[in-house]
């Protein structure tokens, strides 16, 4: 390859399609290459936090469903569940749609849709209005949680693998703030015009959702290679690691985004003394949300440094042991000890996040080691496979509390299936991923 070759940065054409891509090319991603993953990195990030606050509106929506609503603590567990549901299957179709439309036109395309669910939620949202409206709206609030795998598959593309686990923390943990930011502004309506208004919080994303539309179709560039990438999903199905990989992210990104949604609503039913108005719970719902996407970067960070399989096992034991702390404090009735739990459970579920998401295209990239092109084709489809399974998990977190409650008035139940599913998730990974039998992907 001639020295013009590798100095010539990539090219833009035809608008905003590229079709010269070689990130791990070190001379094509200094001059050039890496400003352009940046940008596209940093447009993505904007557009998956608005989607990632779309998506889990309803954790704060159900905060101001008082008495006038008359909705018991299961019906409100069952509105979060529904857009949890319906963000998770959206993610096949929406990393689908990367490689069919380009992910700057994607992007444009996903800001877009989540005019409809805030724009329905503003103005439909008051007493008097039936149940199966509400689940309705909370249904259509689920095309947030497909952003998160297109814009993930997306990304993956534009950064060559030294530095993946970096991007993809960054992009997902910038996406991930989305959960605490709605409830922040959650807090901010309540205190400000009162648990009557709930429509202010749809509200005050319908200029932001134009912003995040109109940055993406400025500032973002599509790949040829991705939009010419065929039978990902398929092939990517018939591979055993694609499935361990959903497994342990249900563990990791399910815990989230079920205890994002939940938290709130938990903390009112088993602390309902201390918690007895919107309010006073939003206060801390923010908290856990806050800490897990901050840290979901050093979760990538210390999987490129030490290796995600190794980061991934240390962190379900912690998760056992958050969820095991949750499960003592419960029983003993104190708030102090279940802040600390629930709060560590966000840590490291943030941490297993970024770790997890490492470990794809590590595991794919050493299956074929001479083919980085199928390395990145299978990854990216792995990843939008593991994020819509992953996602299930919330709904999973959100159907064991409803259940608890209706079998037992409490969440231990829940908790005691949360430690037993972190306990399998360290077996698979020790077994698969880290014993010296386990062939050339051992130490992924």
């Amino acid at each position: 390859m001639s020295a013009t070759t590798l100095e010539r940065p990539a090219l833009t054409v035809r608008g905003h399609w590229i079709d010269d891509w070689r990130p791990e090319d070190p001379a094509f991603w200094a001059n050039g290459g890496a400003a352009i993953a940046r940008r596209n990195l940093i447009y993505s990030i904007f557009s998956e936090h608005i989607g990632f606050s779309v998506w889990t509106m309803w954790s704060v929506l159900v905060l101001f469903l008082g008495p006038a609503y008359g909705i018991d603590p299961a019906g409100k567990f069952l509105l979060t569940a529904v857009p949890a549901l319906v963000g998770s299957v959206l993610r096949i179709p929406y990393t689908f749609a990367v490689a069919r439309f380009g992910g700057r036109n994607w992007t444009i395309i996903s800001a877009s849709l989540l005019l409809i669910p805030a724009v329905l939620a503003a103005f439909l949202i008051e007493p008097g209005v039936s149940y199966s409206t509400l689940l309705i709206l909370a249904a259509v609030a689920g095309v947030g949680g497909g952003n998160f795998a297109s814009s993930m598959a997306n990304i993956n593309a534009f950064y060559p693998d030294r530095l993946k686990g970096w991007a993809l923390g960054i992009n997902a943990g910038g996406g991930n703030l989305g959960v605490a930011a709605v409830q922040l502004v959650g807090l901010f309506v309540l205190a400000v015009v009162g648990a009557g208004h709930p429509g202010v919080v749809a509200g005050i994303y319908i200029p932001l959702i134009v912003v995040a539309a109109a940055g993406s179709a400025l500032a973002m560039d599509n790949l040829s290679q991705a939009r010419n990438e065929k039978r990902g999903m398929r092939d990517a199905a018939r591979e055993p690691h694609t499935w361990i990989m959903s497994l342990l992210y249900i563990g990791t990104f399910g815990s989230f985004i079920g205890f994002g949604f939940a938290f709130g609503q938990v903390l009112q039913v088993q602390f309902s003394d201390v918690f007895s108005t919107p309010v006073k719970a939003a206060y801390l719902t923010f908290l856990g949300p806050l800490l897990g996407s901050l840290i979901r970067p050093v979760g990538g960070a210390l999987a490129d440094r030490l290796g995600g399989a190794r980061v991934t096992f240390v962190n379900f034991i912690a998760m056992a042991a958050g969820a095991s702390i949750v499960l003592l404090a419960s029983q003993l009735k104190s708030l102090p000890l279940y802040l600390v739990g629930f709060i560590a459970l966000f840590v490291f579920s943030g941490i297993g996040n970024g770790s997890t998401y490492k470990m794809i295209p590590r595991i794919f990239a050493l299956k074929n080691p001479d083919d980085q092109h199928e390395a990145r084709r299978l990854s990216g489809a792995v990843i939008g496979i593991a994020g819509a399974i992953g996602a299930f998990g919330g709904v999973l977190v959100n159907l064991a509390f409803r259940q608890s409650f209706l079998e037992y008035r409490t969440a231990d139940a829940a908790y005691l299936a949360f430690i037993a599913f972190y306990a399998l998730c360290v077996l698979v990974t020790w077994a698969v991923y880290l014993r010296r039998s386990g062939g050339s992907l051992s130490g992924v």
